[in-house]
């Protein structure tokens, strides 16, 4: 299961990256999260978090994880929990007017029960928090 935006930001783009590819930031534009503390890294490949956000009610704990890092174009950010798998996968855009365009997709992965109904428990709500997060997003940029 997963969500996608693509939308345009008037910072240049590396400083958009290096806003975003810090995933400490989310404190700042993830709707979702409670909490978001490096525990590992430089913040560049490799670099671990521990991540508690909370989603319809439930909070979940993940780390998350660097897993591409390519300055200033693409960042790839797993969190795993045991059970649970979510990857944010942004990619950067230099526009013309010195703006970014920035491509945002969210994967999850589910255990089997819970991915069975996930979509119709789930599904609804996530389309409602991916335009939320990219309107924290620009917020945090503005």
């Amino acid at each position: 299961m997963h969500v996608e935006r693509t939308f345009t930001v008037s910072r240049p783009i590396d400083e958009v990256f290096a806003y975003l590819a810090d995933f400490e930031n989310t404190n700042e534009w993830d709707p979702g999260t409670r909490s978001t503390t490096r525990t590992s890294g430089d913040g560049g490949l490799g670099t671990t978090y521990d991540n508690t956000s909370e989603f319809m009610g439930r909070t979940v704990d993940l780390v998350y994880e660097t897993i591409t890092y390519d300055v200033p174009t693409k960042v790839q950010i797993r969190g795993r929990n045991g059970r649970t798998t979510a990857t944010d996968s942004l990619s950067f855009t230099a526009q013309a007017d010195g703006g970014t365009s920035i491509h945002y997709r969210a994967d999850f992965e589910f255990p089997f029960l819970i991915r069975l109904v996930a979509p119709l428990v789930v599904g609804r709500r996530l389309p409602q928090l991916a335009d939320e997060t990219v309107e924290q997003i620009k917020r945090s940029l503005a």
